[in-house]
């Protein structure tokens, strides 16, 4: 057996696999890159997983078939590996993937990210076995998992990484019977970026929260980006779009109160904290940056 992943949504399902007392051979994971303000050189979090682990661990993924020529491999286990894998390696080894939404809803990149900023109340962990095409395979197992109106990013993904863990441990011991095929219209999940993190002080509160709730969200503060980490959704309020006062922001439908805040330069801070220096009532939040 051979395991694909790279962050850390993937290593309970690495480490389920080793305590279940399956073989691990070699693990594909993405290369190490700089992170970080001061540039150093960190592997993955699957990679150091399976460093620990004591596994061998590539970032080729030509490796893993020239592992399968010299001992064939029979399965692959493939959990947000971030990277494609092409039809000449499909053909040699069969792949089943865990992939986090109720399938065909949200196939691609980013299927937590968007099923929070849906506004979606329920996602689901999947078995699925890989094809070429992009998240189409037959599906051995959907596990329904709820979306609470306070669940993080990061929430989310911790407790479906564990749910995927003992899902596929369950499936593989069943021997992957039965699967079936996808039904349904199909909704993409494409990867987020910039914009899609950027606060849009005109959509709702809902909304706000739901972007401050993926993680990344900022928007602009004296001409300069600044970070919200957390906040708290309120009911209607009499404030001007953007406009602040004692922490609470107005929106186009109701109001958030400021929890955790990051200005340009400075590091993570309770709000509080940053207004008793930054003295912001009276003033807004704006989507230009200078």
């Amino acid at each position: 057996m051979a395991f694909l992943g790279t962050p850390l949504i993937a290593v309970p399902v690495l480490q389920a696999l080793q305590e279940a007392g399956y073989e691990v051979p070699l693990v594909v994971s993405g290369p190490d890159r700089r992170r970080g303000r001061g540039g150093k050189t960190t592997p993955t979090a699957v990679k150091a997983a399976a460093l620990e682990l004591g596994l061998t661990v590539s970032d080729d993924i030509a490796e893993l078939v020239s592992a399968h020529h010299q001992a064939p491999i029979d399965l692959a286990i493939v959990v947000a590996f971030g990277q494609l894998i092409r039809r000449p390696v499909l053909e040699q080894i069969p792949m089943v993937n865990i992939h986090f939404s109720p399938l065909p809803r949200w196939r691609g990149a980013a299927p937590v990210e968007r099923a929070i900023l849906a506004g979606d109340t329920e996602t689901a962990v999947a078995i699925m076995s890989i094809v070429e095409a992009l998240d189409e395979g037959d599906i051995w197992a959907t596990v329904p998992v709820p979306i609470a109106p306070t669940d993080t990013l990061h929430g989310l993904w911790e407790s479906m990484s564990h749910i995927g863990a003992e899902v596929l441990v369950q499936t593989m011991k069943a021997g992957f019977t039965n699967p079936e095929p996808q039904t349904g219209d199909p909704v993409y999940a494409r990867k987020l970026d910039g914009s899609d993190r950027q606060i849009d002080w005109t959509a709702s509160a809902e909304q706000v929260g739901r972007v401050v709730r993926v993680g990344g969200a900022w928007t602009v503060f004296d001409g300069e980006r600044f970070k919200v980490h957390e906040v708290e959704v309120l009911d209607a309020s009499s404030l001007e779009r953007a406009a602040i006062e004692d922490l609470v922001v107005g929106t186009s439908d109701g109001s958030i109160r400021l929890v955790t805040v990051q200005p340009a330069g400075k590091p993570r801070m309770d709000a509080s904290a940053w207004a008793n220096g930054a003295q912001p009532d009276g003033k807004s939040f704006s989507s230009e940056l200078a």
